[in-house]
């Protein structure tokens, strides 16, 4: 998939975010800023205080109509995968990657969009959800503003495309 992201770039920053959401997003903090802070970069990311924004995850999981024939199934496969490059590059798309344990929980999209609304609208345009391939389930998220990064580096390193 041309938008697989490391497995352990997530989970870091799902175990980090989810130990140090902050009370208030306003509140003022007692540390000390930290040593080599962006301002510029922050800003441009949206990052709050604590380097973290909200995302909308998205957990894609089997659809009632996943009999397909093989060309059917290839063809979806192809247009799913054609609007997940769609959407990286308009820059709604920051991570996107199956699950590799063949269970009935497929996959994985973050969403840079702020709210849930926004994020259906972006998942109703998977051709893939769109036949009942696939079903997602949309979870409010709060992760490293660093992740919008991704799709710019993961580019630099891809040698194939699938």
């Amino acid at each position: 998939m041309k938008y697989l992201i490391s497995a352990v770039i997530l989970l870091s920053t799902l175990f980090y975010s989810c130990d140090q959401i902050p009370t208030s997003q306003t509140e003022e903090s007692s540390n000390t800023q930290v040593k080599g802070f962006d301002e510029a970069l922050a800003k441009k990311l949206g990052a709050d205080d604590y380097g973290m924004k909200s995302y909308v995850i998205a957990f894609l999981k089997e659809g009632p109509n996943r009999d397909l024939d093989s060309l059917e199934s290839v063809k979806l496969q192809k247009a799913h995968m054609d609007n997940i490059g769609r959407l990286a590059d308009e820059g709604k798309l920051v991570v996107a990657g199956p699950f590799l344990d063949n269970g009935k929980l497929r996959g994985i999209y973050i969403f840079n969009v702020p709210t849930l609304a926004e994020a259906r609208n972006l998942t109703n345009s998977d051709p893939a959800i769109q036949a009942g391939s696939l079903d997602m389930e949309l979870r409010s998220w709060y992760g490293s503003a660093a992740l919008v990064e991704v799709n710019s580096i993961h580019e630099k390193i891809t040698k194939t495309h699938f």
